[in-house]
């Protein structure tokens, strides 16, 4: 592991480093490495002497440099590659960077740019990040673990990218994914970016373009499956909670067939949490009670239905059926208050290839019934797309939703932008712009993003200030509500804050987190200590904290 301790003084708070490592090494070291701004005690104490240009900088006089070398490039997956070639060459700048143009870059960084470069990941490839633990390394889990960089750890992001946003299965590509989302947990949620890491579980992949191509650098193997693919993730849970007892783990891009099982098998044994269902799940219902609250109506009012009955279709069924029971409405009722529809058509109890989660709101007829047909019937207030299917919410249904109701909600979440049901212009020009809209990625400043960076930093941000022992589903609703509370007010204002503000709302989502956690009896943290402190005292901010070099006894 990486040779480095750092201190913080109890009294002033003041922090620095202290290293084993000199010379070139230490400025190969992406966590510890300053540049030009090394002071001259820093390169006569550390061996930098003479390795570095003589004029020695501030980070803000690197900023400036950095943003003039990014502007240069026109084509965003460059964009994407510069900046993750910073965060490998110096964090800290790269941090301060993407916190100086938070709205400009997060696209870049994440949906829908991420999509592509997963997809270029290893023709594209550089420097590895992260673990990678494949199948045939099985036995050696916890040796693999201890090869970290990071000596203390605080969240995990884990995927074995089998469905990642609508592209599908990418192998060892969607490692881009979990870097990605821990970028936003420490640009969001001031997470400490020391603390995190990023795993990719290499069980092989199903896409024949991938194992065809000759620079494909994964294992190179169909997925395993069933009890195999289950003795991997156990063995893979148990190194954690042998080695990183205290981890938080966030689950990402897991198939639909695994995300929901491998979530309940292990919710209660770790503090662990799937984004495409929790995070996902907050973010859209936040957004449905803001337009809900809008348009003057009720939740229990309202009939919704989901094309798309996946993990992230199920997952928001679920919240809207917990927010109905938290107002007296019963389990049955709100079920019945949701239509879901998959490829085949409505589910019906009759399909026989029904996941077991699907199974509560499969209807008793209807069976081959497709979406214009299903939204003819219901007359939906509500209409949600996790489909990744291009152009479903077609003018016809959107027009005879638009006939039904007023102020239509109409949520195409599906990402990249060219798998969205629809696009916000042409939604509101069916419904002569009184369509209430929210999108899975960004098209314009005036439209919601259901961006899960409202959720997820917020959530992790304070799940850890509270070391947590598990996530509850009153956290998550305390998380919806605290999400909602930030929406813009008016009557045609975005559903959700706009991205600059993603700090301020990840924030606040902690700490109703923190206060959640310590109804609940959950949290572990000094009771003199208010919600907001604990919050405030693990916050992460990038600056270059002075380097020493460790003291030999």
């Amino acid at each position: 592991m990486l040779q480095y301790e750092i201190h913080r003084d109890a009294i002033t708070g003041e922090e620095w480093i202290e290293t084993d490592l000199r010379g070139k090494e230490l400025l190969t070291t992406y966590l510890l490495n300053k540049g030009t701004a090394f002071t001259q005690q820093e390169r006569l104490e550390l061996g930098l002497l003479g390795k570095l240009p003589a004029k020695i900088e501030i980070l803000d006089d690197q900023l400036k440099r950095a943003y003039r070398q990014y502007k240069k490039y026109k084509n965003n997956l460059q964009k994407h590659i510069y900046l993750n070639n910073l965060h490998d060459k110096n964090e800290i700048l790269f941090y301060k960077l993407v916190n100086a143009h938070l709205v400009e870059m997060i696209p870049i960084i994440y949906t829908p740019i991420v999509a592509k470069a997963v997809q270029e990941f290893s023709h594209e490839f550089r420097q590895p990040r992260g673990l990678y633990i494949s199948y045939p390394d099985r036995d050696k889990i916890e040796f693999i673990l201890d090869n970290r960089t990071h000596p203390e750890l605080s969240v995990i992001v884990v995927t074995d990218g089998e469905r990642v946003l609508g592209i599908g299965d990418q192998g060892v590509g969607a490692i881009d994914i979990p870097i990605a989302k821990l970028m936003l947990y420490t640009m969001c949620g001031g997470i400490n970016p020391y603390y995190t890491l990023p795993i990719m579980l290499d069980v092989g992949t199903n896409n024949k373009k991938l194992l065809k191509d000759p620079l494909y650098l994964g294992w190179r193997h169909s997925r395993i499956h069933g009890a195999e693919y289950d003795r991997f993730i156990e063995k893979f849970v148990r190194a954690l909670q042998k080695r990183l007892p205290n981890i938080f783990l966030h689950w990402e891009d897991f198939g639909r067939d695994n995300a929901r099982r491998i979530l309940e098998r292990y919710q209660h044994e770790l503090c662990t949490f799937n984004d495409d269902m929790q995070g996902t799940s907050v973010v859209t219902m936040s957004a449905v009670l803001t337009a809900v609250g809008q348009i003057g109506s009720q939740l229990c009012e309202q009939r919704v239905i989901i094309f798309g009955a996946g993990t992230a279709g199920v997952g928001i069924a679920d919240r809207f059926v917990d927010s109905l029971m938290r107002q007296g409405v019963s389990k049955h009722r709100a079920r019945e208050q949701i239509w879901l529809i998959d490829r085949e058509g409505l589910l019906v109890r009759e399909m026989t290839d029904l996941m077991p989660f699907q199974l509560p709101y499969a209807r008793e007829a209807g069976r081959g019934q497709l979406l214009e047909e299903v939204v003819s019937q219901v007359k939906p207030t509500i209409l949600i797309g996790c489909s990744a299917v291009k152009g479903a919410f077609t003018e016809t249904i959107v027009r005879k939703m638009a006939a039904q109701n007023l102020r239509p909600i109409i949520f195409p979440l599906s990402n990249p932008n060219e798998y969205a049901e629809a696009t916000p212009a042409d939604l509101l020009a069916w419904t002569e712009n009184r369509a209430l809209i929210a999108t899975g990625s960004p098209f314009s400043e005036s439209i919601a993003q259901c961006n899960n960076a409202f959720s997820f930093p917020g959530i992790g941000l304070g799940l850890i200030a509270a070391k947590a022992k598990y996530l509850t589903d009153n956290m998550l609703w305390a998380a919806c509500q605290a999400l909602s509370q930030c929406a813009p007010v008016g009557h045609d204002a975005p559903l959700l804050p706009p991205l600059k503000e993603a700090r301020n709302v990840a924030f606040k989502i902690a700490v109703a987190i923190v206060d959640q956690a310590r109804q609940e009896g959950l949290a572990s943290i000094n009771p003199d200590l208010s919600s907001e402190q604990a919050v405030k005292s693990i916050l992460w901010e990038p600056f270059y904290r002075p380097i020493r070099a460790k003291k030999k006894n």
